[in-house]
């Protein structure tokens, strides 16, 4: 389901404080600096061997909220990565963690948002947890929540539960 995007500060405007704020201070890192679609998660911790899984999927304009527990010490995210979540339909990815090829990644057609860059690459055991949710900065992310990213920060729209 492809997803609109909407600058931040006009949904809030829009919607006020019914909209969940994420506090996390991320950096824009990919080619596409405003982006939205339907939340998927994944939790991992300096392994990315599901997160390899996953964008190699059809993303359907979906985005990807990875906690990666906040690790600065390895990148979960790549160029290699980056680009098959750009070729397989993914919106963007929301890295609570460091990515790496961060020229690249900014030559990409994708959203990517991350805490900051590292060059060593990470574990590949397969340990994480899929489609849970995920709270960052304040803000719990459920598959079926839409989130909606940009200069200005990241904010999510619950879905109608």
């Amino acid at each position: 389901m492809s997803v609109t995007p909407v600058p931040t500060a006009d949904l809030y405007d829009e919607h006020g404080e019914n909209l969940g704020i994420c506090s996390t201070a991320f950096r824009v890192i990919g080619g596409r600096r405003l982006f939205a679609g339907p939340v998927r998660t994944l939790r991992c911790h300096e392994d990315n061997a599901l997160l390899r899984e996953l964008v190699h999927t059809p993303g359907g304009g979906a985005v990807l909220v990875v906690d990666g527990a906040g690790s600065l010490r390895t990148a979960l995210v790549g160029d290699l990565l980056a680009g098959a979540a750009a070729r397989s339909g993914w919106a963007g990815l929301i890295i609570n963690g460091a990515v790496r090829d961060s020229v690249a990644l900014g030559a990409l057609d994708l959203g990517v948002l991350a805490l900051g860059t590292c060059p060593r690459k990470s574990g590949k055991t397969g340990a994480g947890n899929v489609d849970g949710p995920v709270t960052l900065g304040g803000v719990t992310f459920r598959p079926g929540d839409t989130v909606h990213a940009d200069d200005d920060g990241v904010v999510v729209l619950p879905a109608t539960r």
